[in-house]
């Protein structure tokens, strides 16, 4: 009889909306592999309950907002990016414990530089926000060196935090790194990432139209109807707006060779999701 197929999820809240399952089906039909791939509802209060429940008769898991610190704090072993960021977007559930990793900045600057075209080498980076997915994004971020990166968040000290835990990283890329609040973050960017909860939140960008430098990369890490504000008020302002549709499905790639051992294409997944968004 044929044995079945290794199960897998993304676990967080909200999780209707996510095309997490879509990628991985896609990916599991290029590559052959027998991976089954589904949505899970966490109860805001029950994470830690729901995930091992879940992780019984599973293989491993992505993790989505407001869970990439808790899921971290459940590991056992975890990737040298993960400990950076103390959030995980996947777990893979070995023998031997828990195994945390986070995808998003390595599939965020994958994106940017092979899918927008936009090298971060030598670019002023603004980074919004600086919770699980910019404390995800930074690692990766600064080892593309760019000149500078901002990070700006209502609460400063929370930027401050993540941006202490890693300037010995800036430093040794030779970045200069610094934390903002959001109404004085600067001027003139080239590449302007917003991972802040607005976009989620439907509400307003929290920036000023000046952190654009003409002609800037902004891209929004979320996407489908989320991202529209933002996509409209960089298009508004001069800027190239990008949602987070390929970077969730560059993360993804990262995540299934982190669980299979096998990296699949990208760009047909990318093309087929953005085909699908637009006739839904």
């Amino acid at each position: 009889m044929p044995t079945a197929p290794d199960r897998y999820a993304v676990l967080g809240n909200p999780v209707a909306h996510s095309q997490s399952p879509v990628i991985h089906t896609m990916f599991a039909q290029a590559t052959g592999e027998p991976v089954v791939y589904e949505r899970v509802l966490c109860p805001l209060d029950g994470f830690e309950a729901a995930l091992r429940e879940f992780a019984a008769g599973a293989k491993g898991c992505n993790i989505t907002v407001p869970f990439k610190f808790d899921a971290m704090r459940l590991a056992t072993r975890c990737s040298e990016r993960a400990a950076l960021a103390q959030a995980a977007n996947v777990l893979r559930f070995d023998a031997e414990g828990w195994y945390a990793d986070n995808t998003d900045g390595v599939g965020l600057m994958r994106d940017i530089e092979h899918h927008a075209g936009v090298a971060v080498a030598g670019q002023r980076v603004l980074l919004m926000g600086a919770g699980g997915a910019a404390a995800g994004v930074l690692g990766p971020l600064l080892e593309r060196r760019p000149a500078e990166v901002v990070v700006a968040n209502r609460t400063v000290a929370k930027a401050a935090a993540l941006v202490d835990r890693h300037r010995a990283l800036a430093q040794q890329h030779g970045v200069a790194l610094c934390a903002t609040g959001l109404a004085d973050c600067g001027t003139s960017f080239g590449v302007v990432l917003n991972s802040s909860a607005s976009s989620m939140a439907g509400a307003e960008v929290p920036v000023s139209a000046q952190v654009l430098a003409p002609g800037a990369l902004a891209v929004d890490l979320m996407y489908g109807p989320a991202a529209a504000g933002f996509l409209q008020w960089a298009a508004d302002h001069g800027a190239v707006g990008r949602d987070g549709l390929g970077m969730l499905v560059e993360q993804a790639a990262e995540a299934f060779f982190v669980w299979r051992g096998v990296r699949p294409a990208t760009a047909p997944v990318l093309t087929a999701l953005r085909q699908r968004l637009a006739a839904a």
